[in-house]
């Protein structure tokens, strides 16, 4: 009888979004590797095809497109008839728009909320159901370092990553007596299709010398100031294999280095502030 400590770790079904480019893709190819199932959703999963037939029935692509209720709510149905169960939720599907406040249309603004938060809500609503029959599972919510700071050019972007980490510290602390972990993900810059991929208000002159500068300094970025996507996925898979994971978690020093004065500058504001903000109390 083999009497050795060290047995292999159950294998972990993961349901993915945003799963066929960058960090998405990353994770799934990661999880496969490393012996796990994975229900990968995305609107378009062709460029799943090839990793499909390599792992046979442990990857299950689903086309779905996280703004549609509906169509989430089938894609875990087919996970849970595929699997039998989701033990892990990437809430990863997202895009971002970049200009001033001002510049953004309605239009703009609404297509990404509905992506990156109203999606993020139909895949939880579709999910935690399955989590908390299981009395387990650990859902990863895709923030950024703009869920913690902004700067010229991504205030919309930043709101819905705001509006993500808000709901997730309510999120956590509703699921915890029930036996499911979250975690906020918070990657710092990262060589994905991202950049590519922006939405881009239409220009006004006078925000040249703040939106436009930071678009042109983000462009003339080098390589190295970026993060590669599988080293991302695998810090996210180091957080998921671990017993008592964070709350948030920032990968890159380019998410700390921007996410800790902005930390900062709030606590100094508070304290700096507190006359004031003593003085209203009482009746």
């Amino acid at each position: 009888m083999n009497t050795s400590s060290h047995t292999q770790p159950p294998a972990r079904t993961w349901l993915i979004t945003g799963a066929t480019s960058g960090i998405g893709r990353e994770l799934t190819l990661q999880a496969l590797e490393n012996g796990d199932t994975v229900a990968a959703l995305a609107r378009d999963t062709s460029s799943l095809a090839e990793p499909a037939g390599a792992h046979g029935e442990r990857l299950l692509l689903i086309q779905a497109d996280v703004r549609d209720e509906r169509a989430v709510q089938g894609a875990v149905e087919a996970a849970l008839t595929r699997f039998g169960r989701i033990d892990v939720v990437a809430n990863n599907a997202g895009y971002g728009l970049f200009g001033a406040v001002e510049e953004a249309s309605d239009a703009q603004v609404r297509a990404v909320f509905d992506t990156n938060v109203f999606g993020v809500l139909n895949v939880l609503r579709a999910t935690l159901p399955v989590l908390r029959a299981q009395r387990s599972g650990h859902v990863l919510q895709g923030s950024s370092v703009y869920g913690q700071s902004a700067h010229a050019g991504v205030g919309l972007l930043a709101a819905t990553k705001y509006a993500v980490e808000g709901l997730s510290d309510a999120l956590a602390a509703e699921v915890a007596p029930l036996g499911i972990k979250v975690t906020v993900i918070q990657p710092g810059m990262t060589a994905t299709p991202f950049l590519a991929n922006l939405d881009v208000a239409a220009g006004l002159t006078d925000y040249d010398q703040t939106v436009r500068e930071v678009q042109k300094g983000i462009g003339e970025l080098p390589a190295s100031a970026f993060s590669a996507a599988a080293r991302i996925a695998a810090g996210i898979r180091t957080a998921v294999e671990s017993p008592n994971p964070p709350l948030r978690l920032a990968l890159g020093t380019s998410s700390t280095t921007a996410m800790r004065p902005a930390l900062e500058a709030r606590i100094a504001d508070l304290d700096g502030w507190q006359p004031v903000t003593d003085a209203v109390d009482g009746p």
